[in-house]
């Protein structure tokens, strides 16, 4: 189903019914992708009364509480409240929900024993294009990262320099495929945060860092429409289900 989409005055066509989902699955399960040293997520059936409300166990409804931190247990967007001290929420800070995305695949490159995502490859892999919002994914790319235990692994990061540059390229949404876009312990520096939301200026509100999410290696590079859906709670971040549309057409004429 074909369906015309305006973004930022711009008119695009896409493909409705063709979404590319590039979010991890939320499973009560050691199997469940996990950072940041927590158990895993659990869902399980309410109790009422000494009374276990499933359909299973002779209740009307399933009725179910689940236990996660959104930062540890899959796909999540956060907004500059994850770093402040001002309880900026999620729900408050992202307004608008498509965006002009690019999706660009780099090798995270050796550094001081560490690997990360350099000025340098981002810079190589966008160029001149004008983009709201860049989806990274790193190589290699397989399905382990569906169910990667992410603790004391030291994973690949953004350099502060990385960050800088997309502030300044003006990208207001970051999606990436590691757990965070700093250094797992970095004693609390959180160099990479703090640049991509301009913490010492004019503080960037609008703009979210959305991580762990998993790109295909059939999603190729290059420009598509994206959607980010969050639960709208009040929290500094949400789980998240950030959806790729291709584009078919051409973009089309200004709208007047």
């Amino acid at each position: 189903m074909k369906a015309v989409i305006h973004v930022n005055s711009r008119t695009y066509s896409i493909h409705i019914d063709q979404p590319l989902d590039i979010s991890i699955p939320l499973r009560a399960s050691k199997d469940n992708v996990n950072a940041w040293y927590l158990p895993p997520p659990k869902i399980y059936p309410s109790v009422i009364k000494e009374a276990e409300i499933s359909v299973g166990q002779g209740a009307a409804v399933n009725f179910n509480t689940i236990e996660f931190n959104p930062h540890a247990h899959g796909t999540h967007t956060e907004c500059v409240g994850h770093i402040t001290k001002e309880p900026y929420t999620i729900n408050d800070c992202l307004k608008q929900f498509f965006f002009i995305a690019e999706v660009i695949t780099v090798v995270p490159e050796l550094f001081n024993g560490d690997f990360v995502i350099s000025e340098k490859q981002l810079r190589y892999a966008i160029g001149n294009k004008k983009r709201e919002a860049i989806v990274i994914r790193t190589l290699p790319n397989t399905k382990d990262k569906l169910s990667k235990q992410y603790s004391h692994t030291n994973p690949p990061y953004l350099t502060e320099a990385a960050a800088i540059y997309l502030k300044e390229k003006e990208v207001k949404h970051l999606l990436v495929d590691i757990p965070s876009v700093d250094k797992e312990k970095d004693d609390g520096q959180l160099l990479a945060h703090k640049a991509f939301w301009n913490l010492g200026g004019q503080i960037r509100t609008d703009a979210t860092i959305t991580e762990l999410v998993f790109v295909p290696n059939s999603v190729k590079d290059g420009k598509y429409i994206l959607n980010i859906l969050i639960a709208p709670f009040e929290n500094d971040a949400s789980p998240s289900k950030p959806i790729l549309y291709k584009l078919y057409d051409k973009e089309l004429p200004k709208q007047k």
